[in-house]
C-alpha cells in the first residue's frame, strides 16, 4: 500500500507540474493576445495585459485541478467496488471483516507486497484486474486533465478583447479562493472541537465530570478483567493541571524578563550592526528541535539542579519541574523577544519625539510612552509563549517525568496534560475505554483554557488600543 500511494503521489505531482507549465504558456499567450488586441496601447484595454494572462492561466489550471481532486477521491472507491464485483459469489458472501481482509490482500498482491494467505487463481486474477483498472484510470486522468486545461485556455484566449473585464474576473476568482480557504479553516476548527466534545462526552458517561475536574488522584490504568489487580482507574486531573501550571509559570518567569529586556535593548538602545547580528542569533533558539532541548534538560540542567540542591541540603528529584520549566523558558524566549521588538519598533516616532520635547529621559519614554503603546502586541507575544509552554511535550517527558504528583514544589517530579495525552494514546488502544477517552477530555480542557487566555488577551488589547489609537 505504501508503494501504491507513493506511485500515485508521484503521478499526481507530474500531472500538476504539466498543468503549471501549460498554465504558464497560457498566461504568456493571453498577455500577448491582450497586447495585440489593444494594438500596442495598454490604455485602450479595460484591464492590464497581466490580468488577461492570469485569466487564461486560471481557466487552464482550476478546472483541471478540480477534476484531479474529484478523481483522486472517487478512484479508490470505484476500484474497490469493481474489485469486489469481480470476485466469485462465494467470496462476496463472506462477512464484511473477512471480505475487507481479502480485499487488502488483493491490493497488496497487486503492488507486490506480502499477503496473509495462499495465492490462488481467483486472487491472482483479481489483482491483475485491479492493476489494469488503475493503469487505465491513471492514463484517462492524464488525458482528460490535460484536455480540459487546453480547452479552458483556448476558450479564455478567444474571450480576450479590449472591453473584456479580465481584472474583475480574476479578482472574483481570487476572492472565492480566499473565501474557500477561510471556510476550510473554520470547518477544520469546528471539526476538531466537535471531535473532542463527542469523545469527551463518552468519557464523562463513564467517569463523573466533577470527579475528573476536581479529583486529586490520577491513575488511568483500568482493569481488563474482573480479577486483575492494580488497575482501579482513577481519573482526577488536578495533578495534571497543577503540573502544567507549575512548569508554565517557571518557564514564563525565565522567558518574560529575558525576552522583554532583550527586546527593549535591541529596539531602543542597540545600534544597527549589533541588532542585525543579535536578533537572528536569538531567533535561532526558536528553530532548535524540542527533543534537543529535552536532551539538554535531562543530561545537563537536571543533574546540575540536583547537584546544586543537594549541596545546600535540599532534596531534589532526578526529574524536576524546575529543570523542565527553566529549559522551556529558554526555548520560548524568541516568541516574546522577537514579537515585542517588532511591536516597539512599530510605535510611531512622533510619540518618542513628543516625550523628549517634554523633557523625558530615554528610560522614562520607554516606561511611560513606548511600553504602554506597545502593550497589546507584547501581551500577544506573551500569550503565544504561554500557549507554546502549555503545549510542549518532549521537554517535560525527558526532564520532568511522568509522575502525576500534586505539588507546588518545583524540585519534585510532575507531569502535564499534553504528556498524559501522548501516554494514553501510545500503542494499540480501544477507543471505548475510559483510559483512552480520557485523552479527549484532557484535550477539551486544554482547548478551553487556551480559549480563555485568548479572550483575556483580546480584552487587554482592545482596552489599550482604544487608548493609543
Amino acid at each position: 500500500m505504501l508503494r501504491d500511494k507513493a506511485v500515485t503521489g508521484m503521478q499526481l505531482t507530474l500531472i500538476i507540474a504539466a498543468l503549471l507549465i501549460l498554465s504558464s504558456i497560457g498566461y504568456a499567450m493571453g498577455r500577448r493576445r491582450a497586447v495585440a488586441a489593444g494594438r500596442g496601447g495598454a490604455l485602450r484595454l479595460h484591464s492590464r495585459p497581466s490580468y488577461h494572462g492570469a485569466y487564461v492561466a486560471l481557466w487552464c489550471a482550476l478546472p483541471s485541478l478540480l477534476l484531479l481532486v474529484l478523481w483522486s477521491i472517487a478512484e479508490p472507491r470505484l476500484a474497490e467496488w469493481l474489485l469486489i464485483a469481480r470476485l466469485p459469489d462465494s467470496i462476496r458472501a463472506l462477512d464484511p471483516d473477512r471480505l475487507g481482509l481479502l480485499v487488502l490482500d488483493v491490493k497488496n498482491l497487486a503492488v507486490g507486497n506480502i499477503v496473509s494467505r495462499e495465492i490462488d487463481p481467483a486472487l491472482q486474477a483479481a489483482a491483475e484486474g485491479y492493476n489494469r483498472f488503475l493503469t487505465l484510470s491513471t492514463a484517462a486522468m492524464v488525458v482528460v486533465a490535460i484536455s480540459i486545461g487546453v480547452v479552458g485556455a483556448a476558450r479564455a484566449i478567444r474571450g480576450v478583447s479590449p472591453a473584456f473585464r479580465a481584472r474583475n474576473q480574476v479578482e472574483k476568482v481570487a476572492r472565492n479562493i480566499m473565501l474557500a480557504a477561510s471556510i476550510i479553516a473554520v470547518l477544520t476548527t469546528v471539526g476538531i472541537v466537535l471531535s473532542l466534545l463527542f469523545e469527551a462526552l463518552r468519557f464523562f458517561d463513564q467517569v463523573p465530570f466533577f470527579d475528573f475536574l476536581f479529583g486529586t488522584r490520577w491513575s488511568p490504568q483500568t482493569a481488563l478483567r474482573a480479577d486483575q489487580v492494580g488497575a482501579s482507574g482513577e481519573f482526577g486531573a488536578v495533578p495534571l493541571f497543577a503540573g502544567t501550571l507549575l512548569i508554565t509559570v517557571i518557564a514564563m518567569c525565565v522567558a518574560t524578563p529575558v525576552g522583554l529586556f532583550s527586546a527593549i535593548y535591541m529596539s531602543e538602545y542597540a545600534g544597527p550592526r549589533f541588532r542585525a547580528t543579535a536578533k537572528p542569533m536569538l531567533e535561532i533558539l526558536a528553530g532548535v528541535p524540542t527533543v534537543v532541548y529535552g536532551f539538554f534538560a535531562a543530561l545537563t540542567v537536571a543533574p546540575f539542579v540536583r547537584g546544586v540542591g543537594e549541596s545546600i541540603g535540599l532534596s531534589v528529584a532526578s526529574e524536576s519541574a524546575l529543570a523542565a520549566g527553566g529549559v522551556m523558558g529558554i526555548m520560548i524566549i524568541p516568541f516574546i523577544s522577537s514579537l515585542s521588538d517588532d511591536v516597539m519598533n512599530a510605535v510611531p516616532q512622533s510619540l518618542r519625539d513628543g516625550a523628549y520635547a517634554l523633557g523625558a529621559t530615554k528610560s522614562e519614554t520607554i516606561r511611560q510612552v513606548i511600553f504602554p503603546a506597545a502593550l497589546p502586541g507584547i501581551v500577544g507575544g506573551m500569550l503565544l509563549a504561554v500557549s507554546r509552554a502549555i503545549g510542549e511535550t518532549m521537554i517535560v517527558v525527558m526532564a520532568a517525568g511522568l509522575a502525576a504528583n500534586l505539588t507546588a514544589n518545583p524540585l519534585e517530579a510532575v507531569t502535564t496534560v499534553t504528556v498524559q495525552i501522548v501516554t494514553l494514546l501510545v500503542g494499540d488502544q480501544e477507543f471505548d475505554s475510559a483510559k483512552t477517552l480520557a485523552a479527549f477530555a484532557l484535550g477539551l480542557v486544554l482547548f478551553t483554557a487556551t480559549l480563555a487566555l485568548n479572550v483575556v488577551a483580546l480584552y487587554v488589547v482592545r482596552k489599550y488600543r482604544e487608548k493609543y489609537d
